[in-house]
């Protein structure tokens, strides 16, 4: 009897502890949490409601989040590129047949820059959807369609395309859709990246809506980068767009193109990355934040799609094949590089390599120079489905 008493006991304190050390578990993320949120949301000067839901913060310019990285607490403010205010202007040429997209009506007063603010069930549903990032290499359910250059036209300090922009449909909140250019350097287990495009992404916003957003790490995300400014480390310029900017139109298949300049350009004098989108230069990803990329040795402009393994892939771009129509599939027009011979845009790429890991998925095809108004062209995309991993 005794013994049977110690017994129960033992069970109802041992059942005791476990609930205290669950509960204080539960305190400690929740914590953390705020601590995180306390970094990311700085004190705004105005705030301006979007029509989504999520609030956007004109903060300080000197008191963004990107100066609470470690790396950049002497960082010397750079408020515009060395080589031209803005890069797509002089590079692109606009289309009467295809209109460019206007990102963002509204603008924070001078001497601010706006940034989405970051909720608490923002930082949750991250936590997921960095388990298995799209970015890296051979991951379970991440399916590609893409060109790149590979370092024997490098090393490389910038690329650039106009792309169009669409909605493809996600059946689950675990799916990713992307269409994005890059900058790359180093082997893949530790490469230094910089992607830049739209995306949709229910895990990283809570909806099915396409987003403009960046990405970058130093490490191939094993401890550093992040998407947008979910971390300290990008420096927001532009008072007007900004990372993380829900796109309000999108092309239709057969229909109006709507479509946007995109480029990532290293600054010669001060070795920044500079981000440009919609002709504007939002801001610059500071040199200290990599270990290797005082220039890359792979640029690239494609698609991607995530989906949990054994589960159905979400379409890729406008949901079609490559077809050499250009209001069909997703695209990039005037793409160009800019590496050590040129330091300029205006340049095809050369030995352009595609690939595609499920053909019968998704397609990509270099279709080279077409005609003045499109430049040097690429096509991908398709309707995803039953891809396997």
């Amino acid at each position: 009897m005794i013994n049977t008493l110690l017994l129960v006991m033992c069970l109802v304190t041992s059942g005791a502890r476990h609930k205290v050390h669950g509960t204080q578990n539960v305190l400690q993320e929740d914590l953390e949490l705020e601590r995180q949120l306390e970094l990311l949301n700085k004190p705004p000067i105005k705030s301006i409601h979007t029509n989504l839901g999520y609030i956007v913060d004109c903060i300080d310019i000197n008191k963004q989040p990107a100066f609470d990285h470690p790396l950049l607490k002497n960082h010397k403010l750079q408020r515009k590129p060395s080589f031209q205010k803005s890069i797509g202007k002089t590079s692109v040429k606009k289309s009467p047949t295809r209109p460019l997209l206007v990102l963002q009506k509204d603008q924070c007063p001078t001497g601010t820059v706006p940034i989405r603010r970051t909720t608490k069930d923002d930082l949750i549903r991250e936590k997921s959807f960095l388990n298995y990032h799209i970015m890296t290499q051979d991951i379970p359910g991440v399916h590609i369609a893409e060109v790149s250059l590979s370092s024997l036209y490098g090393p490389y300090y910038g690329v650039i395309g106009s792309n169009n922009v669409f909605n493809p449909r996600v059946s689950r909140k675990d799916q990713v859709s992307s269409s994005h250019l890059w900058v790359q350097n180093g082997p893949v287990e530790a490469a230094n990246k910089i992607a830049a495009g739209w995306h949709v992404a229910p895990q990283l916003y809570g909806d099915d809506k396409t987003y403009i957003y960046s990405a970058w790490t130093s490490d191939n995300f094993e401890r550093t980068g992040c998407y947008n400014i979910r971390c300290s480390g990008f420096v927001q310029i532009s008072k007007v767009n900004y990372l993380g900017t829900h796109v309000n139109n999108y092309s239709t298949y057969g229909g109006t193109q709507l479509e946007f300049i995109i480029s990532i350009t290293q600054d010669p004098v001060t070795k920044n990355w500079w981000l440009n989108m919609a002709n504007i230069n939002i801001g610059y990803f500071p040199a200290a934040l990599f270990s290797n990329m005082t220039s890359a040795d792979q640029v690239g402009w494609g698609g991607r799609t995530r989906t949990p393994p054994n589960t159905p892939s979400p379409p890729m771009g406008s949901g079609h094949f490559p077809d050499h129509t250009f209001h069909h599939a997703c695209y990039f027009t005037f793409v160009s590089f800019q590496n050590e011979a040129t330091r300029n845009y205006g340049i095809g790429p050369h030995g352009a390599q595609t690939f595609s890991d499920r053909s019968d998925c998704f397609g990509v095809r270099y279709l080279g120079y077409i005609a003045e108004e499109v430049g040097y062209s690429l096509q991908f995309g398709g309707p995803g489905g039953s891809c396997g991993n």
